[in-house]
Order: structure tokens, then sequence, then C-alpha cells
């Protein structure tokens, strides 16, 4: 089959786009209102975008009337925003903080989720998260949707503290992913959790090539 997103319906009952790309990281992020109010929500359009520095971005499509989404507004207000990783243990409080509330209502208190103080960051992160993120806003971007709610709102931070709890490192130093079984976005409702690993070395890949793809650090 075949579509022009840009000139046609789509001719499937549910849209395929979003299930094509995966799956896709949950940027499970805090930020805090002016008001001092905590905010958490996921977000599955998130990835990391460079590691030296390390830098992150996440995209939030606005409400149906055009408005921002919280995260977005705060993230903007106070220059900061956290992400928390998103676990399987975790899944139902990552739902819940999703629903839409207002910028009122503390997510932190509605997803039944802990707080932790950060180091640099003025916001929150999830206490019970196995790794977190403090992120300092760098650059914030517009693309104008075909609708109010197709407009995507893109922020970029650069990683200034990294929290780790030792319980899911290895032996060898390296992240437990098995033991924390992170969930994807697959599109659609339907999510999917890491429960297998296996490992592929480019051929022939030497030095800080090779160093910077394991995360090994070169300097």
């Amino acid at each position: 089959m075949h579509y022009s997103p840009r000139a046609e319906i789509c001719p499937l009952p549910y849209s395929p786009f979003k299930s094509c790309t995966v799956p896709r990281p949950i940027g499970w992020l805090s930020t805090r209102s002016e008001k001092g109010i905590d905010n958490l929500a996921p977000y599955s359009q998130w990835q990391n975008i460079s590691f030296d520095p390390p830098i992150v971005m996440f995209s939030a499509q606005r409400n149906g009337d055009g408005s921002r989404k919280d995260t977005v507004v705060n993230a903007e207000a106070l220059g900061w925003f956290v992400w928390n990783m998103a676990s399987y243990e975790l899944k139902e409080a990552v739902n819940i903080s999703a629903m839409e509330l207002g910028p009122d209502i503390d997510e932190f208190e509605r997803a039944s989720v802990g707080k932790l103080d950060c180091l640099s960051a003025p916001c929150a992160r999830v206490a019970e998260s196995p790794v977190h993120f403090e992120c300092r806003v760098i650059k914030m971007l517009t693309f104008e949707g075909n609708s109010p709610q197709g407009t995507a709102d893109v922020v970029f931070g650069e990683v200034e503290q990294i929290h780790i709890d030792d319980k899911f490192l290895t032996k060898d130093g390296k992240l437990d992913v098995l033991k924390i079984r992170p969930i994807s976005r697959l599109g659609y409702y339907d999510y999917t959790s890491i429960t297998d690993i296996f490992e592929m070395q480019i051929p022939q890949m030497e030095g800080a090539l090779a160093s910077g793809l394991e995360g090994r650090p070169s300097r």
C-alpha cells in the first residue's frame, strides 16, 4: 500500500506513522511551575542527540486548544527539566502521569510516587526511578502543525547531573538494563519492555570511534 500524508487521508483505520519509528524511549519528565507546583508527564518523542557534552531533546505536541504543555511552560520559565527513567515496575505510575490535568495538580501525588531533591535543577525527581538526568534548557523550537494539536514544541537540554541507583549497575560498571526493564512506546496504545539483549560489534572499528560507540571515556 501507499499514501501521501500531505495529500491524502490515511486509508488504514489506525495511522501507522508513529508505529514505524519504534521502540521509542519514554521521556518521563519532571518540572516545577513558577508557583512551585511539581509536574510529571511522559513523552515518547524523546532522545539523546549528542554525548560530549550530553544533550537530550523532547518534543511535546500542543493541547487541543493550541496551548503549550505544562512541561514546556515550566521548562522555559525555570530553565530546567529532569528525565526519570521509566521502568516496567513503574508503568502504572507513568500511565497515570499522562493524564491531562491542570497546572495546579501535582502529578507526583496523583501517580503516588516519591520525590527526591536535585543538585542543580530547581525541581523534583522520581524517588523510585533508577536513573535521573538533570537537564538545563539550552534551546527551544516550535514546528507549526496543520492543526493546533499538530504543533510541536521541541526542547533541548544539556545534562548537568546524572543519578544512578547503584543496585542497577553490573559488576563491570554498566547499567543492568535487564534488571531495570525500561519501557518503550510502540505507537497506538502499545508499549514494550526490554527483556532481551544481544551484542554486535562493528568489524574493524577501533580507537575513538569504538570508544564512543561503547560509551568508554576517551579523555
